[in-house]
């Protein structure tokens, strides 16, 4: 079984999910939505991407941009099986009335409210409750994150609180009318929504988050304190279960990875079509046991990290593997993730 996908909105997001969605070979990408043309919508004709026009958007203008245009949007969805919404933040609950009344199954981003799907979304944590969903939410950058540690740590010792304190990057690189230039500015809102959202995944989880912005546009930092039930052998015990998990990377002392520069300085380097990391990214040097409680840092990529997260979300909803480790094994190979 091929199932056929249309992506709405080519932004940070969607243009990469466009992307590994064309790399899988189960998938089909059958068009791309915009609502305005942009050197996105030109990129996405360049690579031979169907343009459809979404959102009030005018195919004149397209056109008259040099754009070809295959369509709009309700075309679009009569040829495919689902899809993936990457509007912006809150766009998707309007879109997802459309996509009821073309009886399709959707996949919203974490910018929307929880319950605009069935269930939160990540394929360590919950991919076996999501078997064949009608709609999906692909949780946030950071909660992603936050979800794939607790499926390595909530399992083996079981977690009695944690406490994470968000250090978030201000802008995406591409982003100009974002903040701070020069200041840290907390987040006065406690927990800030990091925390309510992971326990979308894990309900019972004792999480409690604090968030404050930086003036970086390259990842986020959690710094993350968690009191485990059960005591670990050591602090190698830990790593050793973050490194046999997908979607971990850590670096070594000898690395000499010092922070967010280097982290993305590497994804760089290891090739790709972008300089994307989509794993977790913890170093050796930043991860302590002292009896029950773990400290670790942990770097979050904002615009790549739930990519994958999507990839598995439509193979779940489809049944296109039975199981988590089947369906990450097809992504991570064909997204040339870190292997496990």
């Amino acid at each position: 079984m091929v199932v056929r996908v249309a992506v709405n909105g080519f932004g940070t997001i969607g243009k990469r999910v466009a992307d590994a969605v064309r790399r899988q070979p189960d998938l089909e990408l059958v068009g791309v939505a915009k609502t305005r043309p942009s050197f996105e919508a030109e990129i996405a004709a360049r690579r031979g991407y169907p343009l459809y026009v979404a959102g009030g958007g005018k195919v004149e203008e397209f056109r008259a941009a040099g754009l070809s245009v295959a369509g709009e949007f309700p075309e679009l969805l009569k040829q495919v099986d689902v899809v993936v919404d990457c509007a912006p933040d809150k766009v998707g609950r309007e879109n997802a009335k459309l996509y009821q009344e073309h009886h399709l199954r959707a996949i919203f981003q974490g910018g929307e409210k929880a319950d605009v799907a069935e269930h939160s979304f990540n394929a360590l944590a919950n991919y076996g409750e999501c078997l064949g969903a009608e709609r999906l939410r692909v949780v946030s950058c950071n909660t992603t994150g936050l979800a794939r540690a607790g499926s390595v740590l909530l399992p083996r010792w079981g977690v009695e609180r944690w406490d994470a304190t968000i250090v978030r990057r201000a802008a995406d690189p591409a982003e100009v009318n974002k903040g701070p230039i020069n200041g840290i500015l907390p987040t006065f809102k406690l927990p800030s929504h990091h925390g309510p959202d992971v326990q979308t995944i894990y309900p019972n989880l004792a999480i409690h988050t604090a968030a404050v912005v930086v003036p970086t546009t390259l990842m986020h930092v959690h710094v993350n304190q968690v009191r485990l039930k059960q005591t670990p052998a050591d602090a190698e015990e830990v790593v050793k279960a973050f490194a046999s998990t997908r979607r971990f990377r850590i670096f070594q002392r000898w690395e000499r990875v010092d922070g967010t520069p280097q982290v993305m300085e590497y994804a760089r380097d290891r090739g790709g079509a972008r300089p994307d990391i989509m794993e977790n990214v913890l170093w050796r040097d930043g991860l302590h046991v002292e009896g029950p409680q773990v400290t670790f840092f942990q770097a979050i990529h904002q615009e790549s990290i739930v990519i994958p997260e999507n990839i598995d979300a439509i193979r779940a909803m489809f049944r296109l593997a039975p199981d988590a480790a089947s369906s990450m094994a097809i992504t991570d190979r064909t997204l040339g993730l870190s292997p496990d």
